[in-house]
């Protein structure tokens, strides 16, 4: 049996305890967080509890620890669980800043201990039957991608003073979560140019942002983003992967190539039906996959890592680009240039 700990029993945390408790083989046996009422959802999860990572550790060496703590404690906590030599799923961000993720994908490496980032939607089967057919070939040459996070989120969202600051906003807390995705589909992203605007709400924070994307392979794609926008089209509302979500069925991503295009989350080709030609008829067919939820899976992945039986398929390095491309595209907004990723 492995034997998990879990630091943060806020939202992200407690959905980390309930995917743990649904996968065969592993178990939480201590939760960290300083709050009472973490102390109460310990015990009822049938867990110790400890008001904090380094508190815990004192007590226990658990065989992997889950990081939902808050962003800003991810670098220091990351490296408290390498020193240790214990593996390491971390919530993404894996930290504020690239800069500060370097040295912890740095310490890791060097210590031999896995890192793995918790951008849960890579492990949706969908999303690898996608992958699967874009590397295949079925679309021909990629070249060009859109992408849409559209949705509203209630003024009360924001009643959170740190939702209003700098370190929140839809750029960082939700398309970074886009930007992994599209890289693993596409490509690597190179250089991005973006507009940001908090016109609506007033905040410190963009509410509103247009980013054109250049890829290593030469494709190029846009990007558009607002929480502040009444409407379907965003992975939270398309996916069906989170209940507390209403489920639209509506696409959110397409991918365009010189055989093909793909709209995702439905995972449908449209080739024309015969010549390419916009003179000739344009067919869609679906890829099939097997439902399944990606926090299990994600927790999967980290029992066979821990076990020596496999590869994170979301590393610390990955983890780290998607936060490069992050600050890419706020460093473009200020600056009104391009700015290249690397």
């Amino acid at each position: 049996m492995i034997d998990l700990l879990v630091a943060g029993a806020g939202l992200v945390g407690r959905r980390h305890v309930e995917a743990v408790g649904a996968v065969e083989g592993v178990r939480v046996t201590m939760i960290a967080d300083p709050s009472a009422d973490a102390r109460i959802f310990a015990g009822e999860a049938g867990a110790a509890w400890a008001p904090s990572l380094e508190a815990a550790l004192a007590d226990i060496r658990p065989d992997g620890i889950v990081l939902a703590t808050p962003n800003q404690l991810h670098v220091e906590d990351g490296l408290r669980a390498v020193a240790a030599g214990i593996p390491c799923l971390i919530e993404k961000p894996i930290a504020t800043s690239a800069s500060e993720g370097q040295e912890l994908v740095d310490a890791a490496a060097r210590a031999g201990v896995p890192l793995l980032v918790g951008h849960h939607r890579r492990h949706n089967p969908l999303m690898a039957a996608a992958k699967q057919a874009i590397d295949e070939g079925q679309l021909g040459d990629i070249v060009t991608s859109h992408g849409m996070f559209w949705l509203f989120k209630p003024d009360d969202y924001f009643d959170a003073p740190w939702r209003r600051a700098q370190g929140a906003g839809p750029v960082f807390v939700n398309l970074i979560h886009d930007i992994d995705l599209l890289s693993w589909l596409v490509g690597s992203i190179t250089e991005v140019q973006a507009r940001t605007s908090n016109r609506t709400r007033g905040h410190q924070i963009e509410d509103t942002a247009a980013i054109l994307l250049t890829f290593e392979n030469g494709a190029l794609g846009t990007f558009s983003v607002s929480d502040t926008v009444v409407a379907p089209w965003s992975w939270e509302l398309t996916a069906g992967e989170n209940p507390v979500y209403p489920h639209t069925a509506e696409p959110c991503y397409w991918i365009g190539g010189t055989h093909g295009s793909l709209d995702l989350p439905q995972n449908r080709i449209w080739r024309h039906d015969g010549a390419r030609s916009w003179w000739e008829p344009i067919v869609h067919s679906s890829i099939p996959s097997e439902p399944a939820d990606p926090l299990l899976r994600q927790i999967e992945n980290f029992r066979d890592v821990i076990l020596g039986e496999a590869e994170p398929v979301v590393s610390g390095e990955a983890g780290l680009s998607a936060l490069r491309v992050i600050e890419a595209v706020h460093a473009s907004a200020y600056s009104g240039a391009p700015v290249h990723t690397d």
